[in-house]
């Protein structure tokens, strides 16, 4: 692969990056069709049910497309669904070679893309390791869902660095300063559901809202881990627009959960092995159900630990401010019982980003 092929595909990556809000559950892409060297017409996946990238930039093009190359970061698909499948539409507009920066590992497509395109003479490039594993980072939330069928997880956190999330007599607002603050919103804004346990409701009392604007009409799932059922009808976190919901161990037919039905919330019991708790891998079942594609878990200590615990955490975002707390009874960010040293998670790919005085530490997990 030439450096102007990869010069083109840097292209189709930074446009695909324009619909990281916009298009879940669906996958970000980019598209960039170029004939004798320049690029004719380019485009990205802008919402889930739109136009597919290389469909709009196909369009765009026109007749121009024919003999042209066409890059893209996802393998086109070769079916229907809200939209007609994209690889029939690349043969007819005649373009004669197509660069992958990574292959779609839906079974709707899986490989069926590029065999239709190399059937009907299409000749096919597919990028270099380093590339490809950039282009499945972009859409590892995606990519994950499809492969275990079950949301995508983020482990979000900030703490003092002692690792505390509040005093030992239970301030937290605020550990980290404005601009970690609203990196933590950002971020909420690219996931399907937010998450928190029962006990961060009854002591912050948040709305775990989206307020940036960034994902327009995008459903919100906003989630209460709650095995005890505690949760008052009256927390603001039931407030406003999108699916609310409940998950407890309590039976569905409780006067509380009934109380909480009648706010508009959903009340999903779903009682784990021991007394009190919630199987989270059936929570995350019956969201995949739902299509919730990824999961943004907040707190507190005791919640994040249990997903830990179950194995369930993908990524981390822990954001650090470089303020001691101390004192033995100050929560921890992650309570259960803990791991012993060979079997503590270890990030991958650590990655470090000053935000103000803050820092956040980012990476996936083994």
């Amino acid at each position: 692969m030439s450096r102007i092929d990869l010069a083109f595909l840097e292209r189709a990556l930074a446009l695909a990056e324009k619909g990281r809000y916009t298009v879940p559950p669906n996958p970000m892409v980019g598209a960039v069709i170029v004939r004798s060297g320049r690029v004719v017409a380019e485009a990205f996946h802008r919402r889930a049910g739109g136009p597919h990238a290389e469909a709009a930039a196909l369009r765009r093009a026109g007749a121009r497309a024919r003999g042209a190359d066409l890059y893209l970061t996802l393998e086109p698909c070769a079916h229907f669904g809200r939209t007609p499948p994209c690889a029939p539409a690349v043969i007819a507009a005649g373009v004669r070679r197509v660069v992958v920066a990574a292959r779609d590992p839906n079974p709707l497509v899986a490989g069926r893309g590029l065999a239709a395109l190399r059937r009907a003479g299409v000749e096919i490039v597919l990028a270099p390791a380093n590339v490809r594993r950039r282009a499945e980072e972009q859409n590892e939330k995606f990519l994950a869902a499809i492969a275990r069928r079950r949301p995508f997880v983020l482990a979000k956190w900030a703490s003092s660095l002692d690792g505390r999330i509040a005093t030992a007599s239970g301030e937290s607002r605020w550990i980290t300063g404005e601009r970690a603050r609203r990196r933590g919103l950002l971020l909420r804004e690219e996931y399907d559901a937010v998450l928190v346990g029962a006990g961060t409701v009854l002591a912050d009392d948040p709305r775990l809202t989206r307020r940036l604007g960034r994902s327009g009409e995008r459903a919100h799932w906003r989630i209460v881990l709650d095995g005890r059922l505690r949760t008052p009808p009256g927390a603001r976190v039931f407030g406003g627009p999108g699916e609310r919901l409940v998950v407890t161990a309590v039976p569905a037919d409780a006067p509380g959960a009934r109380r909480l039905e009648r706010r508009g919330v959903r009340v999903w019991s779903l009682p784990g092995r021991r007394r009190g708790t919630v199987d989270l891998a059936r929570l995350l079942d019956a969201l995949y159900r739902e299509g919730v594609t990824s999961l943004m878990v907040e707190g507190g200590g005791a919640t994040l630990g249990a997903f830990f615990d179950a194995g369930l955490v993908d990524r981390v975002a822990a954001f650090l401010a470089p303020r001691v707390l101390g004192g033995s009874a100050a929560p921890g960010a992650i309570g259960g019982p803990g791991f012993g040293l060979r079997r503590a998670p270890v990030l991958r790919d650590a990655r470090f980003e000053r935000l103000g005085e803050d820092l956040l530490v980012t990476g996936r997990l083994a």
